[in-house]
């Protein structure tokens, strides 16, 4: 069919100008009812053999790992052997709850208080060292609660470290085991593995992230860190088996897996657009469940569109670039409904002046907004940056994924006083200006 052609060349077109062929890039697959309607690899495989990408090829897909945890989860429910409201403690006894009662939902839906050990600036010096699971768990057990249970969504990934514990605890294997005989064996997900470096996994694809003179092999980190919070390695293939089995009861009953795609409330009843193990959002009135991964090396994204029967796998090998945008704009582009970018206003330099600064969140984070050249830049706390440009006077978009957005909110007699992230998936974020001159910070 013609219109099956045009898509198709629709899709290639965005992934050519989204990744260079000479470089890393990704292995993409696009399925509808089931069936795969679009499936290529494009960029290097590895750049020291001149390997190119094949649609067949073995990523590491980071934090996609958390849906088949939540599942894993999920399974023991229906069998019984737990509850999602069941205490943290119930299973793993010695774990500090800081008098508060954390539950199996909390951890699946991060919104547990508990501080993640990623965030730790202690953790980056430990990449390379072998935990076993109590040892990791001991790594950020004893740290402050960063609030209570419920009472806020922080992407938290000792919840997930602490759901790989439990499942191991109940079910006496390692919870790659788990994993292997529950899903990837019933699905015949036959090239899906926790992921192990000295392993040998054919069709591997080797990771790679930018410098300053260009790319280098990823950073190690040792597979045991990652766990059940990121340490799966899948093809594109692989993972749409295992979106076509979700629409069965080859693992489990519907209506059970239904509460992973529903965004949880916190107490004071704001959705968190966050389930288990996957992220909750809407595009042009149709459903979208989905999640990102990231690991040194590889950037994944996964899209299912429930009500359309369609799903979008994105497996990267660049780590320095997120294929959340590609996999959009394709999602978009097969439900008839493309995503158009947005234009940049001029707007006057005193105009612009006013929103650079630093802004600070309810949890200390701090933004910093800053001109150069008449660019704007958004600078994250951990020194990463994105270029921004405006939309309107109060509105900015990033140019890497637009359809994430600055608001910006201002007074009568103060001028800018905050500003408000609003990404498309996920909750909205508010950041007080607490400094105008960005070099004085």
């Amino acid at each position: 069919m013609q219109s099956d052609n045009l898509l198709t060349q629709a899709i290639d077109t965005l992934i050519q100008e989204a990744y260079q062929p000479s470089e890393p890039g990704v292995a993409v697959i696009v399925a509808k009812n089931g069936q795969a309607i679009f499936r290529k690899g494009h960029g290097m495989a590895n750049l020291e053999l001149g390997v190119p990408i094949g649609p067949d090829m073995v990523f590491r897909i980071g934090s996609v790992t958390k849906q088949f945890t939540a599942v894993a989860i999920l399974i023991l429910a229906e069998q019984g052997k737990l509850s999602l409201d069941d205490s943290v403690t119930k299973f793993l006894p010695d774990y500090p709850t800081h008098d508060y009662l954390i539950t199996v939902k909390h951890l699946l839906t991060h919104t547990s208080g508990i501080k993640s050990y990623t965030s730790m600036p202690e953790w980056i010096p430990l990449w390379r060292k072998d935990f076993v699971v109590q040892e990791l768990i001991d790594f950020f057990k004893y740290q402050p609660m960063v609030s209570a249970p419920g009472k806020r969504w922080a992407y938290n990934n000792s919840g997930y470290i602490l759901l790989g514990a439990i499942v191991e605890k109940i079910t006496g294997q390692t919870y790659g085991e788990f994993i292997q005989q529950n899903i990837f064996e019933p699905l015949g997900m036959e090239h899906s593995y926790y992921d192990n470096p000295s392993q040998i996994i054919p069709q591997r694809v080797a990771g790679y992230d930018k410098s300053t003179n260009g790319f280098v092999n990823a950073a190690y980190i040792s597979m045991t860190q990652p766990y059940a919070a990121g340490a799966l390695a899948s093809t594109i293939d692989d993972l749409a088996l295992w979106d076509t089995a979700l629409y069965t009861e080859k693992l489990l009953k519907l209506e059970t897996l239904k509460q992973a795609h529903i965004s949880y409330q916190l107490l004071d009843g704001s959705p968190t657009a966050y389930g288990f193990g996957w992220m909750i959002s809407e595009y042009a009135g149709h459903r979208v469940i989905e999640h990102s991964g990231g690991i040194h090396g590889f950037r994944s994204h996964t899209i299912r569109l429930p009500d359309d029967y369609a799903f979008v796998a994105v497996l990267s090998n660049n780590g320095g670039k997120s294929p959340q945008s590609l996999a959009f704009k394709i999602s978009a582009l097969v439900i008839g409904e493309p995503y158009q970018e947005p234009t940049i206003v001029e707007l006057q330099p005193e105009i612009l002046a006013r929103y650079e600064g630093i802004y600070e969140t309810n949890t200390s984070d701090k933004l910093q907004i800053s001109r150069e050249n008449n660019l704007f830049f958004l600078q994250y706390d951990d020194g990463s940056r994105v270029e921004v440009a405006p939309l309107s006077p109060v509105e900015f978009y990033f140019k890497d994924m637009s359809f994430n957005r600055l608001h910006f909110i201002s007074d009568a007699n103060e001028g800018i006083i905050a500003v408000e992230i609003r990404q498309r998936v996920g909750m909205s974020k508010l950041a007080k200006k607490v400094r105008v001159s960005v070099k004085s910070a």
